[in-house]
């Protein structure tokens, strides 16, 4: 049995990231990760940082994430200088293209309902014609009715990320451990003793970020993490030309020339399958917005599951009294990875308790009686 400082339970961008921020302070962490067999999104994702329109009807989801995508260029600069990996981290600013009238309307009624919020932090956004998206998107095809732009929104590599915190762990003196899953945890005031079948470790402090996992481990610690699994597909295409600097929710080049597609989410369980009526419809649509994909060949296609909570925002608790013990669950890890580094690790590691602007996020949010 060895002991660390903290031990942070899940080995994703979540949970490596808040390691990040935990071992720049000064600590020494133990991440433990369940490996490639687990449902993780981390390797199966867009790699947004996206500020557009998050936080309706939870108004300070939208200043953690614009906090956030400031975060993150600190973030990025940190990992290049002491890893030597370019995460691939860039800001250019987001579109939700609109391939009708309606669906513009509803976009626009959603903005309007989100800005009019009482305490919302506002960001900048455009409404878009076709001709002017014509302009900035020059491979657009016909049927793009218009878009919305917001210059805060970007995207980075999530396999790059992944790597350069791993490394920066091991630089830092903290260790990343796969194959590690956790099946057990015992609290007593003096800490947690963590076991699986590789054996014990003991800690003082503990994070949850284990994903679709942290709803049977933070039970075991006496706190609540409601997630459920939402499917996601996704295309990836072969490499081609640069087309598209821009990131949008739907399609987005990657830094390596491949497109990638996807727009569903499906309740079905833990199942992470991929179908070709679902495929079908994301390649229609993306034909449609950028014609010249329908010359490129697929090169793979998959699932994964997001971490979803039962209003679609994070989750954030800790422990009341004794050792302290923290839970994250969310499906923008790759958004928040800048606040996560940058901020909350830093806040666990200094004081042992969550930042004050985590307090919405609670799950007793969950338990208010309707009235």
């Amino acid at each position: 049995m060895t002991e660390a400082e903290t031990i942070v339970v899940g080995g994703g961008i979540v949970g490596a990231s808040i390691a990040f921020g935990l071992a720049r302070s000064g600590e020494s962490v133990i991440l433990l990760d369940e490996g490639d067999i687990a449902f993780r999104a981390s390797r199966s994702n867009f790699a947004l940082v996206w500020v557009q329109s998050k936080g309706l009807t939870l108004p300070p989801y939208s200043a953690w994430t614009q906090r956030s995508a400031k975060e993150w260029n600190e973030l990025a600069a940190i990992l290049r200088d002491e890893t030597g990996i370019d995460v691939a981290h860039r800001q250019p600013g987001g579109f939700t293209l609109c391939l009708s009238q309606k669906e513009i309307d509803a976009r626009l009624t959603k903005l309007q309902q989100f800005h009019a919020q009482p305490d919302t932090m506002h960001f900048p956004y455009q409404i878009l014609d076709h001709d002017e998206v014509k302009r900035r998107l020059p491979h657009i095809g016909n049927k793009v009715e218009g878009a919305v732009f917001s210059p805060l929104d970007g995207h980075a590599n999530p396999l790059l990320l992944m790597r350069a915190l791993h490394t920066y762990l091991t630089i830092k003196g903290s260790e990343y451990r796969p194959a590690h899953p956790v099946e057990t945890i015992e609290r007593s005031p003096e800490g947690y003793r963590i076991k699986g079948q590789w054996g014990e470790l003991k800690s003082r402090k503990l994070v949850l970020a284990a994903g679709l996992g942290n709803a049977r481990l933070a039970p075991m610690i006496g706190l609540d993490a409601p997630v459920k699994p939402s499917r996601g597909q996704l295309i990836v295409t072969e490499k081609t030309a640069p087309f598209l600097d821009n990131p949008m929710v739907t399609i987005r080049q990657t830094n390596e020339g491949g497109v990638m597609i996807g727009d569903s989410k499906e309740d079905v369980g833990f199942e992470n399958i991929t179908g070709t009526g679902v495929l079908s419809v994301m390649a229609d649509r993306a034909i449609q917005m950028f014609p010249l994909l329908r010359h490129l060949n697929v090169v793979r296609t998959w699932s994964a599951l997001r971490v979803m909570s039962p209003d679609g925002f994070p989750i954030y608790d800790q422990t009341d009294d004794g050792a302290p013990a923290f839970v994250t669950s969310c499906h923008s890890g790759v958004t928040l990875a800048g606040v996560h580094a940058m901020t909350l690790g830093p806040a666990l590691a200094k004081t042992a308790r969550l930042p004050e602007a985590l307090a919405p996020f609670t799950p007793k949010r969950f338990h208010v009686p309707a009235h």
